[in-house]
Parts: C-alpha cells; sequence; structure tokens
C-alpha cells in the first residue's frame, strides 16, 4: 500500500466496511447518473451530459466533506443537539406547508434567500427525529411500559412530525413512521404505546384525507388515490412502473453495457426514483443484485454496532439512521418492479439530488462517529487486558 493509501487507510477509523460500501455505492452512482441523466442534458442542456455529472461529482465531494465532518464529531454531542434540531424542525415544516417552494405539485421546499438554494424540510426532520428518539428511548435503560416516559417523549413528536410530512410528501411520512416504531421496538417500549401510537397515527391519516377534499393545494390527496388505484387495478401499474419493467426486462442477466440504455429516454425521474431500472437495464440483475448486497452489508454492520455498543443512545442512533436509508432503499427498488406504489423515494446515495444525498452523508457521518467509539472502547480494553 502506498503511503498516501496507508494515511487515508489510518484516517478511516471506525467500521471500515461501511466506509468501503459508502465509496463503492458513490461510484457506482457516478457511472449511473452519468447515463441516467442523458435525456435531461439533451432537454434542458442543449446535450452537455457533462453538466449533471459534474454536478452529482459537485454534490458528492460536499457530501463525503460532511460526512467526514459529522465522523469527527464525537457522537454524544448528536444527543445534546437533538432536542434543539426537533424544536427547530417542527416550525420550518409548518412554514414549508404553507409558503413553501412548489415543485411537481409538492411543497416540500424551502429557498434560502440571496443564495436561491433549495432544500427539502422533510430531510432534515428525519434526521432530527430520529436523534430525538434515540435519545428519549436511551434515557430510559429499563423497560418503557409507564404512559409518562412513553406518550410524551416518544409518541407526541412522531406523530406531530410524520403529520407534517405527511400532506405533501407521504411517503417520507410513512417511511420515518415506519423506522419509529422498529426503534420503540427494539429500544423495548410496551408494545400498547406502539398499537398506541398506529392507532393516532390511522386517526391523523384519516384527518388529513378529509383535509384534503377542503384544501387540495395543501395535502396531495389527488396523487394518492391516483397512484393507489394505479397499483391496485392496473395489473400493468402506471406508465412510469411500465417503462421501468421494460426496462429490467431488457437487461436480463448482464445488462447490455453502461451508457447502452434504451428506457432512460423515455422512462420519467430515470436519474432519480427510477434509477435503479436504468442500473438493472445497464448492468444486468447481477448489477441489481450486487446493489441490494451493498445495501445489506450496510444494515449487518449497523446492526452489529448495535451488539458492541456499550452505550444505548450510539445503539438506537446507528440502527435508526441505517433503518431510514436501507428501508427507502429498499422500497426505491420494490416501486421498479412493481411491489408497491409509486413513492418518489430516492435511492439513497445513488439517484440525483441536493438535499437528499447531502443529508444521506450526515447520517452515514453520524454512523461512522458511533463505530468509531466502539472500536476505540475496544482498543482500549484490549490494551487492559
Amino acid at each position: 500500500m502506498s503511503t498516501i493509501g496507508t494515511k487515508i487507510y489510518a484516517r478511516l477509523q471506525g467500521d471500515r466496511t461501511i466506509w468501503l460500501v459508502t465509496m463503492l455505492l458513490a461510484m457506482f452512482s457516478l457511472l449511473a447518473i452519468y447515463s441516467a441523466s442523458g435525456s435531461l442534458a439533451y432537454k434542458y442542456k442543449g446535450g452537455d451530459t457533462e453538466f449533471y455529472l459534474m454536478k452529482h461529482i459537485a454534490l458528492l465531494i460536499a457530501g463525503f466533506g460532511l460526512m467526514y465532518i459529522c465522523f469527527l464529531v464525537d457522537y454524544k454531542r448528536y444527543s445534546k443537539i437533538a432536542p434543539i434540531a426537533l424544536v427547530i424542525t417542527i416550525p420550518m415544516l409548518i412554514y414549508t406547508l404553507v409558503f413553501g417552494t412548489s415543485i411537481n405539485d409538492a411543497s416540500r421546499w424551502i429557498t434560502i434567500p440571496v443564495v436561491g438554494i433549495s432544500f427539502q424540510t422533510s430531510d432534515l426532520a428525519k434526521l432530527a427525529l430520529i436523534m430525538y428518539l434515540a435519545r428519549a428511548i436511551s434515557a430510559k435503560q429499563d423497560y418503557i411500559k409507564d404512559f409518562k416516559s412513553a406518550f410524551l417523549p416518544i409518541i407526541v413528536p412522531v406523530l406531530v412530525v410524520c403529520t407534517l410530512i405527511a400532506p405533501a410528501d407521504l411517503s417520507s411520512s410513512m417511511l420515518l413512521f415506519l423506522t419509529s416504531l422498529l426503534l420503540m421496538f427494539i429500544g423495548r417500549v410496551d408494545i400498547k404505546y406502539i398499537g398506541l401510537l398506529v392507532l393516532l397515527g390511522i386517526v391523523a391519516f384519516s384527518f388529513l384525507i378529509i383535509l384534503g377534499n377542503f384544501f387540495p393545494e395543501i395535502v396531495r390527496l389527488d396523487t394518492w388515490i391516483t397512484r393507489t388505484k394505479d397499483f391496485i387495478v392496473s395489473s400493468d401499474g402506471s406508465y412510469q412502473v411500465q417503462r421501468a419493467k421494460m426496462a429490467i426486462a431488457e437487461g436480463g442477466w448482464l445488462g447490455v453495457g453502461p451508457g447502452n440504455s434504451i428506457h432512460r429516454n423515455f422512462l420519467p425521474s430515470a436519474f432519480a426514483d427510477f434509477i435503479y431500472a436504468i442500473i438493472i437495464e445497464e448492468y444486468g440483475l447481477i448489477g441489481g443484485l450486487v446493489v441490494i448486497v451493498l445495501y445489506l452489508t450496510l444494515l449487518f454492520r449497523c446492526v452489529s454496532l448495535v451488539t458492541r455498543s456499550p452505550k444505548a443512545f450510539g445503539a438506537m442512533l446507528a440502527l435508526g439512521l441505517c433503518l431510514s436509508l436501507v428501508i427507502q432503499a429498499l422500497v426505491n427498488m420494490a416501486v421498479a418492479v412493481h411491489l408497491v406504489p409509486v413513492t418518489g423515494l430516492t435511492l439513497p446515495l445513488m439517484s440525483m439530488g441536493g438535499t437528499s444525498l447531502l443529508f444521506t452523508c450526515v447520517s452515514l457521518g453520524m454512523i461512522l462517529s458511533v463505530s468509531k467509539y466502539i472500536e476505540q472502547m475496544s482498543s482500549a480494553e484490549e490494551v487492559k487486558a
């Protein structure tokens, strides 16, 4: 190994398998984005196919910078930040619903004045809520079975945040809700309180459906109904899903080769929501399986961190962030093969996007911070032994 390689390897403390998986996904995304964004480049950039590739590279560099900063921070500090982040996030979600920038008929973004940069507040909300839940659950080392410990500290924040995200981004809300339920179950919250949260979630969703009939500009009820009907009524799915399945069928076992996708020219959001279909078309089912294995490897390594973490907060934080990323990845893939309705969720670290990519890198940096602490503790115990 070269001197530079040795120095880099020494700096990448923590779980090096997670580092490797992250880098492989990032490198794979460069090939996928360069190919999948071709039609977008011809439509908006006069055929400049390098534009979106360079934009994605710039975002990856910025994302990896944020990841490394979050990795260097002692993960226990995230426990102190969590309540502040949650308090800031809730007003931002309300502001987004009322005054947010609308893109593709969904008010999910806030545009920062002067610089004109937009970011999706639900990405920040997911991060804030998972940090807060990890803190709230780990504060009670014993089985959480009393109403006082479960309702206000855990159930109410989950319900409020998910309800505020749902009107404009139901899929992200449901993903966050599921992640919260899994964290509560793993964190030994009494099953009756998990059931109470599910019941209250159903009530909140019913209220949103009623609200959507009166305020369609806030609650995307028509979109929910259309996507559900397309999934249930049509065996072939919507136009997007049909094109995705054609791309997957075209790929076969080994694919048509990098950059040779045909369906990228016809598949809407081939560079974002349906990038997995383009990956299979170009790299075949083998390439698609490699991507799945990478995400599952990330999950298994994070589960390993939980079993070795001496602190409950670190275990809950790493697992919560990892579950959010991996479940999102699996749902994105499931959409492409028509296993679930179209959601609009991106493939973490691989789809083209700004806010989503940056917050994914932040999440991975926080997971790596936990793994660094565990590695340091293990080394200290070996020295003592």
